[in-house]
């Protein structure tokens, strides 16, 4: 799991509650992570993967680069993989090597291995479960953006630059400010911790709190511009808004799951530091509450690289299709130009304001001249027929927009 409970395990002079909930049935709780953590990477790892059937292309036009929010949501698909190895990989040798770890609670050792593998894991789980928190953050942020100013992939730029620069930043600095002035001789004292836990907590509460506003205002924007794109808000729009709400919303289930046991055990922990004795008959209920809290952070955290991919794309199945040529004809989860090929369905049916790149590309030949304004909404919904939604909307060209829409989903019928 991440927790910033694990660094400090790995300064031989801990405080009291991180020593209580790390040595407490380190066995069984190894355990739990390990199965986790392989559980939820091997069919992550699955959903990741190109799938032989269920999706065919439309049209006869080329494909488009994914939209950012498509490789915004793959990247945190692989930062939560990533992270999940961290957690095998450190479970695996507590479990088989249990003296390496022993050896990290030794003052003045002089080998330098069992505290070199505590610090290492801790950082590399912690750096890609940060990486993984701020990616989610930039997802909202896109998807606002996306419908609000039309910004385009140029911005995976910046979002590259923003969180694997945070996440790094953080970390490290978190990591230098716990271990001063040297990882055998830890300065003690609660302020002297606290920084390294806002630095690995403050991404997860920016995702807990203002997620939840851009997706509510993303949500508001898309029902606004269905309404005004024909003046009627049909079955359809309606439809499509809610499998939007449904997406938002699955996503920061997921996280809310996943995460909020950190923060509750978390404050436990914080409490019992700074009890006189956290040993006393009058806390026990306290220390049980933490010590169950950690487990379930054990097994929730590294399952959040699955539930992430069913919230992102639902279940997409086991026919992995490994023929790289294959591969490369096929966009991943690009809902812009596929949909799932469901047998006696008209696949346009459904998410009907499916249109094709080139729709977009005659529309902004049409803008030379700066005078006609388009506006672009790249937002994902979990549907039976599509997983991304891709609509074009110009004040200027909706007509010519609406009859290759309709050309395209006579073309789907013949």
């Amino acid at each position: 799991m991440a927790s910033p409970r694990l660094e400090t395990y790995c300064c031989p002079n801990r405080d009291a509650a991180t020593e209580f909930a790390v040595s407490f049935q380190p066995g069984p709780f190894g355990a739990l992570s390990l199965g986790s953590a392989a559980v939820s990477l091997i069919f992550a790892v699955l959903q990741v993967l190109p799938k032989r059937r269920g999706y065919r292309r439309l049209g006869q036009y080329p494909l488009p680069r994914p939209a950012s929010s498509s490789r915004i949501l793959f990247i945190i698909s692989i930062c939560d993989i990533l992270g999940c190895t961290g957690i095998i990989v450190r479970s695996s040798v507590w479990l088989g090597v249990p003296s390496l770890i022993e050896r990290v609670s030794v003052t003045n050792n002089t080998d330098v291995l069992p505290e070199a593998f505590c610090v290492g894991s801790a950082m590399w789980i912690q750096l890609f479960f940060s990486a993984s928190f701020w990616w989610t953050f930039c997802y909202a942020v896109d998807v606002f953006l996306v419908v609000k100013t039309s910004a385009g992939i140029s911005t995976i730029v910046l979002y590259h630059m923003i969180t694997w620069g945070l996440a790094v930043l953080l970390c490290v600095e978190g990591v230098a400010m716990l271990y001063y002035p040297s990882i055998s001789d830890c300065e003690q004292g609660l302020q002297h911790a606290i920084p390294h836990y806002i630095t690995t907590y403050a991404p997860m509460l920016l995702v807990l709190i203002a997620n939840p506003v851009f997706f509510s205002r993303t949500v508001s924007a898309v029902t606004s511009l269905l309404k005004g794109r024909q003046g009627i808000y049909t079955e359809n729009e309606r439809r499509l808004a809610n499998e939007i709400k449904i997406r938002f919303f699955k996503i920061m289930l997921v996280f809310f799951v996943c995460w909020t046991p950190n923060i509750i055990n978390e404050c436990l922990l914080f409490y019992l530091e700074m009890q006189p004795d956290i040993n006393d008959s009058s806390l026990r209920n306290i220390r049980n509450a933490a010590l169950t809290t950690w487990f379930i952070m054990g097994i929730l955290n590294p399952m959040q690289a699955f539930l992430n991919t069913l919230a992102f794309h639902g279940w997409t199945g086991l026919d992995v299709d490994l023929n790289p040529q294959r591969s490369r004809e096929l966009a991943w989860d690009s809902g812009s130009t596929s949909v799932p090929n469901t047998m006696g369905q008209n696949p346009v049916v459904g998410t009907t304001l499916l249109y094709q790149s080139h729709i977009q590309e005659a529309q902004k030949n049409t803008m030379g001249n700066g005078q006609q304004h388009s506006d672009a909404i790249s937002v994902l919904s979990e549907g039976s027929e599509s997983s991304t939604v891709e609509i074009h909307i110009s004040s200027e060209l909706r007509g010519d927009v609406d009859a290759d829409g309709e050309s395209l989903e006579n073309s789907e019928r013949h």
